[in-house]
Formats: structure tokens, C-alpha cells, sequence
């Protein structure tokens, strides 16, 4: 005769349940992401690559982490890439705060020597790197209400973060005589990082516009006119000359929703999830 459970066997069921439950959960959401990612493919008769960065749950134990990008980004997308036949278009979807220059510089030297037509979709933002990305796109296509940013370089000093402009003014204001010797060898490297990052912009740009105009889109990136979190929006980057367009496919929502960000005990925002009909009007 099998003993009825006691409540020690329940416990232990139940949290392993509870253990369990979010990697059931994690491995629906992400087939519902492969499904939807291959109808767009099919729609578009495209490579569909997400380079999407949310804040989300850390192993089981549910802790936030923000995500950006990295070396592993760059070599999964890379070998995506390299999987893709030479004249199949590629679209890129990003959301994204930015990240290693490195890693962003490898992911848009790859798009820009692939054959096919490379486009890029922004449906809410693509900051710093993500910016960067883009301008290696034949086409950007971004919702009316998304936005790019500049990409001034920003250097690491004493666990802060300075635009590598500011350090420069500081140092031209002081005069270098009035400067300690680590400032000196920071505007060396602020000096640097500015001359390679318009050189690479330009690189990326001349073909599409020209080199002339590929040197005056570089100069206004990175010269420091706009903070470094500044919204570039739609008609911001139409002005300078980018290739850009806000027809986002419906799918690309959809496909966004599938990223959530982690539960929170009570949401910031809350409305009916469902589209209201328009009344006929009345005869």
C-alpha cells in the first residue's frame, strides 16, 4: 500500500514546481518568437536577426539586470550573417541603449559588406552602438514616435563616464599647462576615439550619400552638439541626410511584445489591451 504523501513531500513539490514554472515559461515564449520570426522571414523573404535588450529576470531567482552590447552579441550576429546567402536581404530589429563600441563596430562593418539589401528596424529606440549599427543599413525604418541617438564617443575615467568633447573643452578652457598629466593623456585618447569613430561613420555612409556628405553626417554625430542621450527622432535624421522610413511592419510589434520586461509587483502603466472601434457615424 503507497503511503499518502505528507506535507514535507508536498512542500518539496510544490517548490519544484515553482522552480520549474519559469523555465516552462521562458521556453513557450521563445518558440512563440522563433514561429513569429520565421512569418516575418517569409513576409519580407528576409534573414530576420533581433538584437533586442530588455531588462530581464537573471536565472530563476527573478533579479533585473540591464542588458547592452557585447562581444557575444557581435559573434552571434556575425554568424548570422555568415549563414545568410549573399543576395538575401537581412533585417536587423533593434532596441537597444547602446554599448561596446567594439561590438558594434564588428556587427556594422559585417552588415555593410553583405551583398543583399541590409535594413534596420528601430520600433522604439537604438541609442550610442545601436545607432551605430543603423548607419550601416541601406534603410532605416523606425516607428514616427522611435529615435537614434549621437554617437560622440564617451570615455571611462574613475568608474564614470565623460563625452570624450567635453574632456577636450575642459582641457582647452584650463589650458594644458593648467592640467595634471592623466588629463593630458585623457584628451590624448578622447582626441583619438573622436578621429576614429567620424572616420568609420564616413566609411559607412560615402557609398550610400557620398563622401562629402558622409563627412558632414560623421562631423554632427560625434562633434558634441547634442548630449549623448539626445532623441534624434524621424525628421531629425531625414534632415541630415539618413535614409529613413516609418513604415514598421505590424509583426515587429507583435514580436516586441514577446520581449517582456519582468513583473513588477504593481505596473507603472495599465490600459485595455485591445483596439477600440471606431463608431459608424451616425446617418
Amino acid at each position: 500500500m503507497v503511503d499518502s504523501f505528507s506535507t514535507f513531500d508536498i512542500v518539496w513539490i510544490l517548490l519544484l514546481i515553482i522552480f520549474l514554472l519559469p523555465m516552462v515559461k521562458q521556453k513557450i515564449l521563445q518558440l512563440r518568437r522563433d514561429s513569429l520570426i520565421r512569418r516575418l522571414e517569409k513576409i519580407r523573404n528576409s534573414r530576420v536577426i533581433t538584437l533586442i535588450h530588455r531588462q530581464e529576470a537573471l536565472s530563476l531567482l527573478g533579479i533585473p539586470f540591464s542588458k547592452f552590447i557585447d562581444i557575444e552579441d557581435s559573434e552571434a550576429i556575425l554568424r548570422a550573417i555568415r549563414m545568410t546567402p549573399k543576395d538575401k536581404a537581412i533585417d536587423l530589429i533593434i532596441h537597444t541603449p547602446g554599448g561596446l563600441v567594439l561590438a558594434a563596430t564588428q556587427i556594422a562593418m559585417a552588415l555593410k559588406k553583405h551583398p543583399g539589401e541590409v535594413r534596420v528596424i528601430v520600433p522604439h529606440y537604438a541609442m550610442s552602438g545601436g545607432t551605430l549599427i543603423a548607419l550601416a543599413a541601406d534603410k532605416i525604418v523606425m516607428d514616427e514616435n522611435a529615435v537614434l541617438g549621437p554617437v560622440d564617443p564617451q570615455l571611462g575615467i574613475m568608474m564614470k563616464s565623460y563625452p570624450a568633447v567635453s574632456v577636450l573643452k575642459a582641457i582647452e578652457a584650463k589650458g594644458k599647462e593648467n592640467v595634471d598629466d592623466e588629463t593630458l593623456i585623457m584628451g590624448d585618447i578622447a582626441k583619438k576615439a573622436i578621429t576614429q569613430l567620424n572616420r568609420f561613420i564616413v566609411y559607412l555612409l560615402k557609398d550610400k550619400v557620398g563622401e562629402k556628405k558622409a563627412e558632414e553626417i560623421a562631423r554632427k554625430l560625434t562633434e558634441g552638439r547634442w548630449t549623448h542621450d539626445y532623441p534624434l527622432t524621424f525628421h531629425d535624421l531625414k534632415e541630415i541626410g539618413l535614409n529613413v522610413d516609418i513604415n514598421v511592419p505590424n509583426e515587429i510589434y507583435m514580436l516586441m511584445d514577446l520581449y517582456p520586461q519582468p513583473t513588477k509587483f504593481s505596473p507603472s502603466v495599465e490600459y485595455v489591451h485591445e483596439p477600440y472601434k471606431v463608431p459608424k457615424p451616425k446617418k
